[in-house]
C-alpha cells in the first residue's frame, strides 16, 4: 500500500494548484484522475476541428487565475515552466441588435469616456462606482477569499463592522444582496451600459434578477479593469502542465485513469482512498474531493460515514442550466459589422441588452429553447496569434441559457425538440439559429468558417462528471446553494465531518471559475501553524507591542 500526506480525487485547476502548493511546502501529494486527461475543465484540443487550430473545449479565459493568490504563489514556479500569460486592453463588449456596441477595457480613462459616449452621466458613474469598489475592495474581495466559516470568517465580519459600524454594515451586506438588474438601474442610465455588464452575470451562473447578481457583477466589472483577459500562449494545457510538474518535480505523484471508488474511513476519519482496481491508497494527513456533494455524500462514502441530514441534503443538492459551446475555425478575421474594436475584442457578447438577458434565462428555466440567447463570442486569436495558422481565426462560442434536463419547447417556437432529448438534430438546429444570428454581426461568418463543432449540454456532461446536466458551474449559485451556504447549509466550506476530509471544485466556496479558490483556502487550512505555535506567535507579538509602547511612552 503506497502511503502519501495528501490525496486529491480529481485533477481540475482546484485539485492541481492546492497540490502543487502543498508540493512546496513539503507534503508528499498524490493526484487521482479518472480520465484520460488533466485540467477538468481546462481542456485544450488540437484535433477538434482541423489541423493546426487550437480549441479551448470547456473553459478559455484565466483572470480569476491570474488574479489569484494561488497565481502570487506559484507565478516563480510556473514562469521556470514556461507558463506565459497573454492578455489585452480590450477584454469585452456587446454587440446590439441595432449596430452599435458598448467596450470595457483595461483604462479607467478610456471607460470613463466610452460610457459617457452613451450617456454623459454613465462616465461618472463608472468612475464613482470604480473608486467605491476599490475603498472597500478587501471586504469584497475577501468574501470571494476567505473561508467564511472560519476564524478567519469571523476576523473578516469584524474588520467590516469597524470599518462601517452596525449601520454600515448592514447597507453593505444589503449592496452585496442586491440584483444586478436594481444595481444597473441605480447605477447608469444608458441601455448600452446595462447591455455591456448584464451579460457578465451569467458567468458566474447567476441570472441577473437573482440575489447577489449585482454584486458579482461589479466584482467582475472591477476585476477585468484591472486584470483585462489573459489566456496562456499555446493553450489552457501549458498551465494544466506546468501544474503537474511541480508536484512531479516534489516528488508527488499523479495518475490518470485512477478511478477512486471509495473514501476509507477508520475512527471516523478518512484515511485512504480505494480505487475500482482495488488498489488503496493511503493518506496520513488529507483527503481532498474536487468533487459535487452528490458524488461524495452518495458516492464516495459509505452508508453511515456522514450524518444523515447531510446524506438526504447532498441528494437534494441542485444544478444549474445547461451550457452549449460552438467552435468554429475560420479561414479569415472576423468581418464585424460596425466598430472595429469588436475584431480585437476577447470576448463579444451579442445581446439586445438587460431585458433580453432576462428573458432568455427565464426561458431556459423554464424548459425552452431561448428565442434569443446571450452569444458569448470569444475570439481567442485577438489574445494568442499562435492558436490557429497565420491569417485564420477561431471562434468560441458559449450559450448559458439552456434548459437543464429535457428540453420542453422551443421559445421562438421554430425549432422541434421532439422528446425533448439532446439529440443531433437539435443539436445542431439550435446551433443554426445562433451561427445566423452572430452572421448578422460578422459579416464573413458563413463564408469563412471552415469547420464547426457543437456540444451540447449532453455532449459537455460526458466530458466531466462534475458537470452535472452540462451544468459548467458545479451548482446552483442561488443564495441558498452560495457564499456561507456553499455547497450545503449542513456543510458548509470545505471541512467536512469526516475528519482529514476536505471537499472542493466549484461546488464549493468561492464557487465556479478558473481562480483555484477553493484548493488554495485549503491549502492555506492544512499549512496552518498548530493552535500552540500560533498561541505563542501570538504571545511573542503582543509582547513586542508592549514594548514597543513601554518604549515610546514618556
Amino acid at each position: 500500500m503506497v502511503t502519501f500526506d495528501a490525496v486529491f480525487v480529481g485533477a481540475g485547476i482546484n485539485s492541481l494548484a492546492g497540490a502543487a502548493l502543498l508540493s512546496k511546502a513539503g507534503w508528499n501529494v498524490c493526484v487521482l484522475e479518472s480520465t484520460d486527461e488533466l485540467g477538468g475543465c481546462i481542456k485544450t484540443s488540437s484535433s477538434l476541428t482541423l489541423p493546426g487550430f487550437t480549441h479551448e473545449v470547456l473553459a478559455s479565459w484565466h483572470p480569476l487565475f491570474t488574479g489569484s493568490p494561488a497565481y502570487a504563489e506559484l507565478k516563480g514556479d510556473l514562469d521556470e515552466r514556461g507558463v506565459e500569460y497573454l492578455n489585452t486592453e480590450l477584454p469585452t463588449g456587446s454587440a446590439f441588435p441595432d449596430g452599435t456596441s458598448a467596450f470595457l477595457t483595461t483604462s479607467l480613462e478610456d471607460n470613463i469616456a466610452e460610457l459617457a459616449r452613451h450617456a454623459v452621466a454613465d462616465g461618472a458613474a463608472w468612475e464613482s462606482m470604480f473608486n467605491g469598489f476599490m475603498s472597500t475592495a478587501d471586504l469584497s474581495f475577501g468574501v470571494l477569499g476567505t473561508e467564511l466559516w472560519s476564524p478567519a470568517g469571523l476576523g473578516l465580519g469584524r474588520q467590516a463592522l469597524r470599518r462601517f459600524g452596525r449601520r454600515g454594515l448592514l447597507a453593505y451586506v444589503g449592496t452585496v444582496l442586491s440584483t444586478c438588474r436594481d444595481w444597473l438601474g441605480d447605477t447608469f442610465e444608458s441601455d448600452a451600459a446595462h447591455g455591456l455588464l448584464a451579460p457578465w452575470v451569467l458567468h458566474t451562473g447567476l441570472g441577473p434578477d437573482q440575489a447577489a447578481s449585482g454584486f458579482m457583477t461589479q466584482v467582475i466589472a472591477c476585476a477585468l479593469q484591472l486584470g483585462g483577459m489573459p489566456v496562456p500562449k499555446g493553450g489552457g494545457v501549458v498551465l494544466v502542465d506546468g501544474l503537474a510538474s511541480i508536484v512531479r518535480d516534489a516528488g508527488g505523484e499523479i495518475r490518470t485513469r485512477a478511478e477512486v471508488e471509495r473514501v476509507l474511513i477508520s475512527g471516523g476519519k478518512a484515511t485512504a482512498v480505494r480505487l475500482e482496481d482495488g488498489e488503496t491508497i493511503r493518506a496520513e494527513r488529507a483527503v481532498i474531493a474536487s468533487v459535487t456533494p452528490t458524488q461524495l455524500y452518495g458516492e464516495l462514502l459509505g452508508a453511515g460515514d456522514a450524518p444523515v441530514e447531510l446524506t438526504d441534503a447532498a441528494r437534494r443538492f441542485r444544478y444549474g442550466r445547461g451550457e452549449m459551446q460552438i467552435h468554429i475555425a475560420m479561414s479569415e478575421p472576423p468581418d464585424w459589422y460596425g466598430d472595429e474594436r469588436l475584431g480585437r475584442t476577447a470576448i463579444v457578447h451579442v445581446t439586445p441588452g438587460l431585458d433580453g438577458v432576462s428573458r432568455a434565462v427565464n426561458e431556459a428555466e423554464r424548459g425552452l429553447l431561448p428565442a434569443e440567447a446571450t452569444i458569448v463570442c470569444g475570439q481567442p486569436m485577438a489574445v494568442d496569434p499562435s492558436r490557429a495558422p497565420e491569417g485564420s481565426w477561431i471562434v468560441w462560442i458559449q450559450l448559458q441559457e439552456l434548459p437543464a434536463g429535457l428540453v420542453k419547447g422551443d421559445a421562438a417556437d421554430e425549432i422541434d425538440v421532439g422528446d425533448g432529448i439532446w439529440t443531433e438534430d437539435l443539436r445542431e438546429a439550435y446551433a443554426d439559429r445562433i451561427t445566423a444570428r452572430l452572421g448578422r454581426h460578422v459579416q464573413n461568418l458563413q463564408r469563412a468558417t471552415l469547420q464547426r463543432v457543437v456540444l451540447s449540454p449532453v455532449d459537455i456532461a460526458a466530458l466531466n462528471v462534475n458537470l452535472v446536466g452540462g451544468d459548467i458551474y458545479g451548482g446552483s449559485c442561488a443564495l441558498d446553494q452560495n457564499f456561507l451556504f456553499r455547497p450545503l447549509p449542513q456543510a458548509p466550506g470545505h471541512r467536512t465531518p469526516v475528519d482529514n476530509l476536505w471537499h472542493i471544485g466549484a461546488s464549493t466556496h468561492p464557487g465556479p471559475g478558473l481562480g483555484a479558490g477553493s484548493g488554495y483556502l485549503v491549502y492555506k487550512e492544512l499549512t496552518k501553524p498548530a493552535a500552540p505555535r500560533r498561541l505563542l506567535s501570538g504571545a511573542r507579538a503582543a509582547g513586542q507591542r508592549l514594548q514597543q509602547s513601554v518604549a515610546k511612552s514618556p
